[in-house]
C-alpha cells in the first residue's frame, strides 16, 4: 500500500527557516520522480521543487536559492528545508510521486505553512 505522509509545517515569522518532511511507503523514493507541491486558496497547484530518478533536480524562480529539496533513500523520506521565508510562501504543501516528473500518481495529504510579515 502506497502512502505519502507530510509533516513538518507550521507557523514562523518571515525570515524564518522550517524542515518539511514527507515519509513515503510502498516504494522506494529513488524510483519515482518525486516533488513538493504549494497551493493557497482559490488557486491551482503548484509544483515548486522535483527530483527525478536521475537525481536531477529542478526549482521554480521563486523558491530558488531559497529552498533545497532533499531525498535520502535510507530513510525513503523526501525534505524540503525551506529558508528566509516569505508570507508569499504561506500555502498547503504537499509532496508528490509518479513515474515521471509530469505524471504525478500518489499524493500526500498537505502540510500547512503559515509565514507571518
Amino acid at each position: 500500500q502506497v502512502d505519502l505522509v507530510e509533516s513538518g509545517g507550521g507557523s514562523v515569522e518571515s525570515g524564518g527557516s522550517l524542515r518539511l518532511s514527507c515519509a513515503v511507503s510502498g516504494f522506494t523514493v529513488g524510483s519515482h520522480c518525486m516533488s513538493w507541491f504549494r497551493q493557497t486558496p482559490g488557486q491551482e497547484r503548484e509544483a515548486i521543487a522535483d527530483i527525478d530518478v536521475d537525481g536531477m533536480i529542478g526549482y521554480i524562480d521563486a523558491v530558488k536559492g531559497r529552498f533545497t529539496i532533499i531525498q535520502d533513500n535510507e530513510k525513503n523520506t523526501l525534505y524540503l528545508q525551506m529558508n528566509s521565508l516569505k508570507s508569499t510562501d504561506t500555502a498547503m504543501y504537499y509532496c508528490a510521486a509518479g513515474r515521471r516528473c509530469y505524471e504525478f500518481t500518489y499524493w500526500g495529504h498537505g502540510t500547512q505553512v503559515t509565514v507571518s510579515s
